[in-house]
């Protein structure tokens, strides 16, 4: 994010934590009133909420939790926040231990379970706030790449496909010796043009793939940048060596090197993410099935003939096949056993039916899915197999998404790569994101993949049809 914004970022969070701990604790003792007799509000309740904020700021001082470096990622915020309110929670049960105060644990309970509430809307808006700000283009750092080469255009990928904050604005390399434009709309400019260009139009990094010592003009860019202020950084090309895909582990002495990092093969991983998808797809199950399945299937039943639910098979973790189940959202016809993508204005869609799209509710049967083992609540999306069979072939890398188990939501989904897949290039887009997610899967990367799925059906998706 971009330093102005994360600095107000972090003012906004500290105020509003701090207000939000405030209220917490004033409905707590309000609440304390009816809940423990004899309780009675006085000028020491002031001193305890003086302790809960003191223990709140130490706590968010050893945890860093307002640091610009916890804001550079959502991940890293929900992370922080969890581990500050348990390290408060130690510190505040000591001093009201010692205290001598008999309601600690009644007054934690109530009031933590305010914050768990205030926190929650608070991230979420802050995830919101984030992906705005991402949107604007006068937040992020305009760079230049100097080298158009393999690793400059695999650098280009990441600095486009990564939603990060920087725009690239031009390539410039030694083989040309004026401005192209090629036919991705490129921009690559003669080498000895970089430093000039940088200072005329506010670049702010220059990344170089050619290093210092292997061409003399990279040696003279360096003494121009630094008369310019130009930040000049270098990427060493490793792939003769290790691709960066690959990762390096040990058996014993051994150092065998796999195709893709994967958080989720250790079990104490998939642990985590086994209980939170339990406990989440439970509460949704009593909260919102239990009444929202009668419903909606009554609303299917009187506008077309046929099952409330659409049943399908689909492959799942290490290629097992699963039956999917979803709200059924279009007319029953005698071609429904052959795989037939939806497309934009399908007219086998009925129009409740469209509205279960539009608003992704037709895809809340799945959580039955969660309690039963055959999905998480955020993973790559399961396809269809005869989707699979057409570009499991085309498309590289296509079956490692396999590896893990498939999810109602998924980071492919959050960033646009839903609805009709129309080529092969569009299916490796998704694909990537997939990947990038199996790689780097945390369990707070699944809070904010949740944070921008709610964010996105509020806000609306034209690829939901």
């Amino acid at each position: 994010m971009g330093k102005r914004y994360t600095f107000y970022l972090r003012l906004a969070l500290l105020f509003s934590d701090f207000i939000l701990i405030t209220l917490a604790v004033f409905i707590t003792l309000f609440l304390m009133k009816y809940l423990h007799p004899g309780f009675r509000f006085s000028k020491r309740h002031y001193i305890e909420l003086f302790a809960f904020i003191a223990s709140w700021l130490i706590a968010s001082l050893v945890m860093q939790l307002y640091s610009r470096d916890t804001m550079e990622k959502i991940e890293r915020l929900l992370r922080q926040t969890i581990k500050t309110a348990l390290l408060q929670a130690v510190i505040y049960v000591a001093w009201m231990f010692l205290a001598k105060d008999k309601t600690v644990l009644k007054f934690l309970l109530i009031c933590y379970s305010m914050l768990v509430l205030f926190f929650g809307m608070s991230r979420f808006f802050v995830t919101y706030l984030s992906e705005q700000f991402l949107r604007r283009t006068f937040l992020k750092k305009n760079i230049a790449i100097v080298g158009y080469n393999e690793m400059g255009k695999k650098l280009a990928d990441f600095f486009s496909a990564s939603r990060s904050d920087y725009i690239l604005k031009s390539f410039f390399d030694e083989e040309v010796s004026e401005l192209v434009v090629n036919a991705k709309g490129e921009i690559i400019s003669p080498i000895a043009q970089c430093i000039e260009y940088a200072a005329e139009n506010n670049i702010e990094e220059v990344y170089s793939t050619i290093l210092p010592g292997n061409r003399q003009v990279v040696q003279e860019l360096i003494e121009v940048a630094e008369q310019k202020c130009i930040r000049l950084r270098f990427v060493p090309d490793l792939s003769q060596q290790v691709n960066e895909q690959y990762q390096v582990d040990y058996l014993g002495e051994f150092p065998v090197i796999t195709l893709h990092k994967e958080p989720l093969e250790d079990i104490s991983n998939r642990l985590k993410k086994r209980v939170m998808d339990i406990v989440f797809s439970f509460l949704v199950t009593v909260l919102l099935l239990s009444w929202l399945i009668p419903v909606i299937g009554l609303l299917i039943k009187l506008e077309s003939k046929g099952p409330v639910f659409f049943i399908q098979n689909r492959n799942g973790r290490k290629n097992k096949v699963f039956r999917i189940m979803k709200f059924r959202t279009m007319k029953v016809t005698e071609s429904d056993e052959e795989f037939v993508q939806v497309t934009k204005d399908d007219p086998r869609i009925t129009k409740v039916g469209r509205f279960l799209r539009k608003t992704s509710l037709d895809e809340m049967p799945q959580f039955l899915n969660v309690l039963r083992g055959d999905m998480s609540v955020i993973g790559p999306r399961p396809h269809a197999i005869k989707m699979n069979e057409t570009f499991m072939d085309s498309v590289q890398s296509y079956m490692a998404r396999h590896f893990i188990k498939p999810g109602i939501t998924g980071w492919a989904q959050v960033n646009g790569c839903r609805g009709e897949t129309t080529s092969p290039q569009h299916m490796q887009t998704r694909i990537k994101h997939d990947l990038w997610y199996m790689e780097n899967w945390s369990l707070m990367l699944d809070v904010r993949i949740f944070f921008l799925t709610i964010i996105i059906i509020l806000r609306g998706d034209d690829n939901a049809y």
